[in-house]
């Protein structure tokens, strides 16, 4: 990676497990906002430790547009590219759908319409953060292929937007790291061992 790329703020999501409350909303507002097809799933919500008792938690996982991202690392046709502010986007004018980066990328963000053998499975999709696709114009076409571009309106992923508990957190890494700072230094004596429920989301 060149010294330029680590001028730039690069943009991170963070889950803080003490606030989710497994609602689904940030999937569904995903799906909604972009109109995606029922087959694929840019962001989850799941469950870690399911059913033992005060060691259950959830977390929201979409792609985690890493640094040194695998599924760039790997794909044969490369499709992908990172921009200045770390957003990990790919080009479906490029992909060939052999699926190597679902099988790099260690959050199975990449996501595929088809069901079938390798090379059948359709153009590959996944989460953008809501920054469109590889051309800024924004067009109708890029929206059809990618969903909205929030980045470029200067809003904040939906996803993070509709998180009721404000559990999804974005933005550059200093910001994320500050908020969940104050989090934990609200709480009184570092992070909270009981999750976010229902009476402290909404005050009761």
């Amino acid at each position: 990676m060149s010294n330029n790329k680590l001028d730039f703020a690069r943009m991170r999501f963070y889950c803080d497990e003490n606030r989710c409350i497994h609602c689904d909303g940030c999937s569904v507002a995903c799906a909604e906002a972009h109109e995606l097809p029922v087959e694929i799933s840019r962001r989850k919500v799941i469950t870690v430790n399911e059913g033992k008792q005060g060691m259950e938690f959830s977390l929201s996982v979409a792609c985690m547009h890493c640094t040194d991202a695998p599924c760039e690392q790997v794909c044969p046709v490369d499709c992908f590219y990172i921009r200045e502010d770390g957003i990990v986007l790919h080009d479906k004018d490029k992909c060939i759908g052999c699926s190597y980066c679902l099988y790099a990328c260690p959050f199975g963000a990449p996501q595929f319409p088809k069901n079938g053998a390798f090379g059948t499975k359709g153009v590959m999709d996944k989460c953008t953060m809501c920054a469109g696709g590889p051309d800024e114009t924004n067009s109708e076409h890029e929206r059809e292929l990618y969903g909205q571009n929030r980045i470029a309106e200067g809003k904040v992923p939906v996803c993070a937007a509709m998180c009721s508990t404000k559990a999804l957190l974005v933005g550059d890494s200093e910001s994320v790291s500050n908020i969940f700072r104050q989090r934990v230094m609200a709480s009184g004596h570092g992070v909270q061992s009981a999750p976010y429920g229902w009476d402290k989301a909404y005050g009761k």
